[in-house]
């Protein structure tokens, strides 16, 4: 650093990033941009079963998702299947037990061949901000009032919503259970190439926005 005219003017040597530097730092963006893209869906369509005989199935699913559930429930060692979910979509809020999701997806789960006496329908009552949450928190409230106790379960849910499935079970039913999860993918998109389709790019990054917002909110409780 040099001064002129008794200090009042300054010179100061300034770092920039060179040509170099910018070709550097595009080419580390493209590589960690693709690999994000590469393993943003594996890693939010995750799937870890544990061995239970408890299935839930969340209720909100589209009806290919349902019968997909079935087919779980009838290849696995499942003895119960829990139906969840809150008020269906376009309701305004709960009405009653049977304009919730969980109705719908015990209708859908029994049509598809799992027998009635094994489905047990857990409607969430209250419209909630994270309907997976309402619903994970009216099955631990279903479990206490019926004094079942469960170890682990697993749930079952369509495609990338299946990590932040997991991450709210597990919050609302607390350390003593091991929540697995089962993820259907949709039929709608190749889940290997997501990005190439609007309702894959939809489901992904709204699902990634999401997962991280859960994650922040249960840091901050």
């Amino acid at each position: 650093m040099s001064s002129r005219l008794g200090g009042v003017f300054t010179r100061k040597e300034c770092w920039g990033v060179s040509a170099r530097g910018w070709v550097l730092g595009a080419s580390l963006f493209l590589i960690t941009s693709g690999f994000v893209f590469l393993r943003a869906y594996p890693f939010l369509a995750v799937t870890a079963r544990m061995d239970t005989n408890i299935l839930v199935v969340e209720g909100w699913m589209p009806d290919y998702a349902i019968r997909a559930a079935a087919q779980e429930f009838a290849s696995g060692k499942y003895s119960q299947v829990f139906s969840t979910g809150g008020p269906t979509v376009g309701s305004g809020g709960y009405i009653n037990d049977f304009n919730t999701g969980a109705s719908v997806a015990a209708d859908l789960l029994r049509s598809a061949g799992v027998p009635s006496e094994l489905v047990i329908m857990v409607p969430s009552r209250v419209m909630n901000r994270d309907r997976t949450y309402g619903s994970a928190v009216a099955l631990r409230e279903w479990f206490f009032v019926n004094e079942k106790h469960v170890k682990n379960l697993n749930v079952f849910t369509e495609g990338p919503h299946a990590r932040r499935t997991r991450l709210l079970y597990q919050a609302a039913l607390g350390n003593e259970v091991t929540v697995g999860v089962v993820a259907v993918h949709s039929p709608d998109y190749d889940s290997r190439h997501w990005w190439r389709y609007s309702e894959g790019v939809r489901e992904v990054i709204g699902e990634g926005i999401a997962y991280i917002y859960a994650r922040l909110s249960l840091a901050l409780d």
